[in-house]
């Protein structure tokens, strides 16, 4: 990483959360090009299936931290 690439992300890193997010959704958005509305009707749909399910059945899944120990454990037997 260059110094003024360095200067940069340092600088990023320095800012408050909620910049950084904001920061980070530019950074994303100017590279995924624009919005695919089909996708995202789609998408916005799948999640209120899911959400509608999880409220039937009551199922209130599991927290991510054990989720995400669980996923690099079997990434790390790979």
């Amino acid at each position: 990483m260059g110094r003024t690439l360095r200067k940069l992300h340092d600088d990023a890193l320095a800012l408050p959360e909620q910049d950084r997010l904001a920061l980070a959704t530019e950074l994303i958005d100017s590279v995924e090009g624009s919005e695919d509305t089909t996708w995202s009707a789609e998408w916005s749909a799948e999640l209120d299936r899911r959400v509608n399910e999880a409220d039937r059945t009551g199922d209130r899944g599991r927290p991510w931290d054990q989720v995400r120990a669980e996923l690099l454990e079997r990434l790390s037997r790979r």
